[in-house]
């Protein structure tokens, strides 16, 4: 039964090989693989998708490919261990698999009817594989091992059957890793690293002295793009270079046209330092980063167009199929919202969005903060609903006041004395006025802030504690410049952002 079972590992293992290298000439996103996978991420229920953010964070991807890959694993296991000559269940279970990977491959926003064919080779060169193994393919030499399921069965030997089975796993494992490099970033990485971004006609301010309290254990006021978080839903990071790059602006427009990447070379550039904040930031999560941006300004490109009255939606799509819909008030109001091609002084990171992404100060990303965009509809909210809409998640979603304590560590431990507690806060696009800090039950103290470099972009602050003995609970709380105090009720990130006040346990002794 072990060596049945390992026939359908090993073939649907050469299937996929197949189908990933044929999929390096059509399309990365016709991947039998990748493309089931983000069938299943567009297609779960809003509560999976949200339960997977808030267990894995960032590490939502990978556990979404090894739960596949295993699920595919199994099922190829109990397909070899079922086949047999005359009833071959095994390969019908293969070529379910084939058929659904085309259905995935042809719901792709991309597609055409080439999206099937690395599927349907896939199945076709998993079938072959399975009979051949299993002994069912040729008329050969009987086996030299008895089976008291099958004692007619004639096959491969048990030396053929392991020379067989590592030649193909290996040739198998050679075809996956060639078509990944093929389809997926040969090309795009060669684009970025021709890329030289233009000086910025319109450069962000110097970050003044005091921005950083120097205090360590405190978020850096500016985030390195490898420390950058990164939450989205493409399995793959899409290739795309600048020469195909295009951006289609259409809709409730005077003119519609389209930007390519010389448009933009073409355009003036502004520099600006911003941070972003994910919607599925827990309190006191570290979903939130700041960078400095270079880009274009949304504002001149949508006047350009020219919007229609009664238009209240930009309705971004990413080359995935991705959408976000973002109040045009928000692009129109004078604020930094920016077609971004530049990040922390180099080229957008292929999983930041490169080419172009989109960066709008003081809105929740999935509202605003489109990757890999290629197509701009100018619309309403009552006409369209994008990606998370559609889940039932905030429709237009402006940040909220938020503040965490970034040091001491929850349960460290502490000498009696003097201990500082510092950390972040950020209210994007209203600024933060205040930051204070209580220990348990006593009274609110003002913290220290950082000096303010702009309402756009996040504030360190820290308090100094005259620590006495005991466990303590240290909580903070921000008050942006509206007034408007974070609230101490705990609400989940879903569907608008979370609140509440964070807080760390400390044992002082």
């Amino acid at each position: 039964m072990a060596r049945h079972g390992l026939a359908g590992l090993v073939a649907a293992g050469a299937g996929l090989a197949v189908g990933e290298l044929t999929a390096a000439f059509i399309s990365p996103y016709a991947s039998p693989f990748y493309a089931v996978g983000s069938f299943l991420v567009d297609h779960a229920p809003a509560s999976i998708r949200e339960f997977a953010i808030e267990t894995f964070g960032t590490n939502d991807k990978p556990v979404l490919l090894w739960g596949i890959a295993i699920a595919v694993a199994l099922l190829s296991v109990v397909a070899g261990i079922v086949e047999r000559r005359t009833v071959p269940a095994g390969s019908v279970l293969i070529a379910m698999f084939g058929i659904f990977g085309m259905f995935a491959a042809l719901q792709r926003p991309t597609s055409d009817r080439w999206y099937a064919l690395p599927s349907l080779i896939a199945m076709v060169v998993g079938v072959l594989v399975l009979r051949y193994l299993r002994g069912f393919l040729f008329a050969g030499s009987r086996s030299d091992e008895t089976d008291p399921v099958e004692p007619e069965r004639e096959g491969l030997s048990r030396r053929q059957f392991a020379i067989s089975a590592a030649v193909i796993a290996v040739a198998s494992a050679a075809g996956a890793y060639l078509g990944r490099q093929i389809s997926t970033m040969g090309d795009v990485i060669a684009d970025r690293k021709r890329v030289r971004l233009p000086r910025p006609a319109s450069a962000a301010a110097q970050v003044p002295a005091g921005t950083d309290v120097e205090v360590e254990g405190v978020t850096p006021f500016v985030t390195a793009n490898n420390d950058f978080y990164r939450i989205d839903t493409a399995l793959q990071v899409p290739a795309l270079t600048t020469g195909d790059w295009k951006l289609r602006v259409h809709g409730m427009v005077d003119n519609e046209f389209t930007l390519t990447w010389d448009d933009l070379m073409d355009m003036q550039a502004t520099e600006r330092i911003v941070t972003l904040t994910c919607v599925s930031n827990e309190v006191g999560g570290a979903l939130a980063g700041t960078a400095r941006w270079v880009g274009y300004p949304m504002k001149a490109i949508l006047e350009r167009a020219g919007v229609k009255d009664g238009a209240d939606m930009l309705f971004s799509t990413s080359v995935d199929g991705w959408t976000s819909g973002t109040p045009i008030d928000a692009v129109m109001d004078g604020r930094d919202a920016m077609l971004v091609i530049g990040m922390n002084g180099e080229p957008l990171p292929l999983e930041h969005g490169y080419p172009v992404r989109q960066v709008v100060p003081g809105l929740y990303g999935f509202v605003s903060a489109c990757k890999w965009v290629v197509d701009w509809e100018i619309t309403r909210f009552d006409m369209a609903e994008a990606y998370w809409t559609k889940r039932n998640w905030g429709e237009k979603a402006p940040i909220k006041t938020a503040s965490r304590i970034d040091r001491p560590a929850g349960l460290s431990r502490h000498p009696v004395g003097d201990v500082v507690i510092a950390g972040t806060a950020w209210a994007q696009h209203r600024g933060v006025a205040k930051v204070e800090v209580r220990v348990d039950d006593g009274p609110w103290n003002t913290a220290t802030l950082a000096t303010e470099y702009s309402d756009d972009t996040w504030r360190q602050w820290y308090w100094t504690w005259p620590a006495t003995a005991g466990q303590h609970t240290v909580y903070c709380r921000a008050t942006d410049k509206t007034g408007q105090v974070q609230p101490e009720q705990r609400v989940a990130p879903i569907p608008d952002g979370a609140t509440g006040w964070h807080n760390r346990v400390l044992q002082i002794e």
